[in-house]
This record gives C-alpha cells, sequence and structure tokens, in this order.
C-alpha cells in the first residue's frame, strides 16, 4: 500500500511539473530560468522523499516477513490457544500412522514434549507412508478442527524433516482421572488405564461389539468396541481396525476377553462426546 502511494505522490509531482512547463510559454526569458530552477529543485526533492519512502517501505517488509516467519510455526501452546478453523503449522513426531493406500490418505497420532495432536487423513502416497515410522519429525501444515469434542488438524500437508531427531512419548496413566474435566487436556496423548473391569456391551452382555452397532462380523476387519468400568463410571473404548487391524495382537486380545475380565490397557485418548480410547495394548 505504501509503494502505491510513492508511486502517486511521483505521478503527481511529474503532472505538476508538465504543467509548468506548458505555463512557460507565455513567460519571459528570466521568469523561465527562474521557473527551470525551481522545477529542477522539486525534482530532486521528489525523488529523495521516493528513495526514502521505498527504503522504509522496503525495510518494514523485511521486518513483516520475518515476524511472519517466526508466528507461522507454532508450539503446542500457541495450538491449543488457536480458534477452530484457523490455520496451524506444528513440527511433531509420528506415535501412529494409518495409511488408506485406497484413498491415498494417513491419519495419524503425533506427539511433543508438550502435547500430543491428531491429523485426520492427510494426503499420503506409498512413498510418504514408508517414512512416516514411529518416532520420526515431521511438519504438518493444515487447519485446526473439531468434531464431536475431538481437535484435531484438517486438510493437512505433511513434510517430513530428514535428519531430525526423533522421540516416542510413554504412556501417561490416566486412571484417576478419567471422567474428570483435566482429562481433556491429555486428548491425543498415548495414556494408560489399569484395573478395568470388562462390562457389557450390549442387551446381550457381549464383552465386546464388532463395529460399534454391531453390524459387523469376524473376518471382515471391523473396529472392536467394548465396555469397561472404572472407578464406579462405565467407558467405551475402541480397536480402530485402521490402526491394529484384525489379526493384530491387541485385536485378538479383545476378541478374547470375557465379562468381568480385569484389565490394563494402552493406546492414544481420542474423543469422541467424551474420552474413547484407541486401544493399542491389553494386558490382563
Amino acid at each position: 500500500m505504501k509503494k502505491f502511494f510513492v508511486i502517486l505522490l511521483a505521478l503527481t509531482m511529474v503532472l505538476t511539473l508538465a504543467g509548468c512547463s506548458a505555463k512557460e510559454n507565455g513567460t519571459t526569458e528570466t521568469q523561465s530560468s527562474e521557473a527551470e530552477t525551481s522545477k529542477e529543485e522539486t525534482s530532486e526533492e521528489v525523488e529523495t522523499v521516493v528513495s526514502e519512502v521505498v527504503e522504509e517501505s522496503a525495510e518494514e517488509s523485511v521486518e513483516e516477513t520475518e515476524e511472519t516467519a517466526e508466528a507461522a510455526l507454532m508450539t503446542y501452546a500457541d495450538f491449543v490457544a488457536a480458534d477452530v478453523d484457523t490455520a496451524v503449522v506444528v513440527e511433531a513426531y509420528v506415535q501412529s500412522a494409518a495409511y488408506n493406500a485406497e484413498y491415498g490418505n494417513v491419519t495419524l497420532f503425533l506427539a511433543d514434549q508438550d502435547g500430543a495432536y491428531y491429523v485426520y487423513r492427510a494426503a499420503c502416497d506409498d512413498a510418504l507412508a514408508e517414512q512416516l515410522t514411529v518416532g520420526a519429525k515431521i511438519c504438518v501444515e493444515g487447519f485446526k478442527g473439531e468434531w464431536s469434542g475431538e481437535v484435531e488438524i484438517v486438510d493437512a500437508v505433511i513434510t517430513v524433516l530428514d535428519g531430525a531427531d526423533t522421540y516416542v512419548a510413554e504412556a501417561v496413566d490416566v486412571t484417576d482421572i478419567l471422567g474428570a474435566e483435566e482429562l481433556a487436556e491429555k486428548m491425543n496423548s498415548y495414556v494408560a488405564v489399569t484395573g478395568a473391569v470388562v462390562v457389557g456391551y450390549n442387551e446381550a452382555e457381549d464383552p465386546f461389539s464388532y463395529s460399534w452397532d454391531g453390524s459387523g462380523a469376524a473376518g471382515s476387519n471391523s473396529d472392536l468396541y467394548f465396555n469397561v468400568e472404572v472407578g464406579g463410571a462405565v467407558y467405551c473404548f475402541t480397536v480402530e481396525s485402521d490402526e491394529n487391524p484384525e489379526g493384530s495382537d491387541v485385536y485378538t486380545a479383545v476378541t478374547e476377553l470375557q465379562v468381568g475380565d480385569t484389565i490394563d490397557l494402552e493406546g492414544f485418548l481420542y474423543w469422541y462426546e467424551g474420552a474413547q480410547l484407541h486401544v493399542s495394548k491389553v494386558t490382563k
């Protein structure tokens, strides 16, 4: 905008000088000489002003660019404070990657030393998927989203940071804060729940269900859903088949559960109208 005004100022002065030149035709030689001198002095003043303004504008542009670059990369606190639907850029470490080659996307749980993130269906191909190993550091550019309480990054573009350090988060025990408001602060983190008791999932008191509504079956690679009781409250947890497919250790372990079993669990603290652990490990 400042450059526009500089150009406008220059054009104005040029037109003014042109007008002065036109009027000189009716002046005496002395007047013409004085006008020419005045015109030259004015031209020099315009050049000086334009030069100063352009230089100042360039310096401000550099400063603004540097500030924008610094603000582009967010800390976890910055991400939490950002409004939904705003652009976000974070660097974090892969903790879990669920790649869908058919649809060309990947869903990720990420973490750094300060918090955790959930990236929903970012564009991905086979070559990129091979680099998304647990512990790998990546940069994610996208938009902050929220769905049924789950805070996520959507429409994301992923860049693997070659040569960066690696990081794998340890499970944080959240047994004592299940149901508490502070549990949401651990959203998307890798957590542990101990001493959970398996209770019936449906009216038939089945220990688990193939798909949330029982529409799945063995051999269909359906998600598994099951209920546990902790501290007198009942929670619904799941094994997501795109994260841990049928045949994996945790999938098999859940299909072998019985009502009344006491188990310890580890997984990622997803949120769907409340805490819904994506289970990755079960120990009786």
